[in-house]
């Protein structure tokens, strides 16, 4: 049985000129990795900062009740910065999910209070489904 060479010959100048195999360079992707773990932890904690609980003018709806033709209870508290007063867009939606009621509510807390109780009668142009805080952010002085 005859030796086979495994590596192949080719002709001088015919295919052009082989390189050497490149060494790889280990810490690359671990560099590389680095960089994508702490700009995603940056992100995360610049959302949940802005869009994440506890944060300033954050509302919970406690309950929705007296649901009619023309009108819903909104009862929730929402997080207002000690001596400063919060507007809060209270809406209702229909079964199927357009609005049919909103207002924006000023929150005015009494002094010490950061967590104010508001109940709202908010009023309908038609049955609603449900009745929610959309949003809320500081008042204009």
């Amino acid at each position: 049985m005859d030796e086979t060479n495994t590596t192949p010959t080719f002709p001088p100048g015919r295919y052009g000129r082989r390189r050497e195999p490149r060494r790889v360079r280990r810490w690359v992707p671990v560099a590389l990795g680095a960089v994508v773990v702490v700009v995603g932890v940056m992100v995360a904690f610049t959302l949940a900062e802005r869009y994440g609980p506890g944060r300033p003018y954050d509302a919970d709806v406690v309950r929705f009740y007296d649901v009619t033709d023309e009108q819903v209870v909104v009862e929730f508290t929402v997080v207002v910065p000690e001596g400063e007063t919060a507007i809060c867009a209270v809406r209702a939606r229909a079964r199927d999910g357009s609005e049919v009621g909103r207002e924006e509510v000023r929150v005015e807390p009494a002094p010490g209070v950061t967590r104010p109780h508001v109940v709202h009668n908010l009023v309908t142009s038609e049955e609603p489904v449900t009745g929610e805080v959309q949003r809320c952010w500081r008042a204009p002085d």
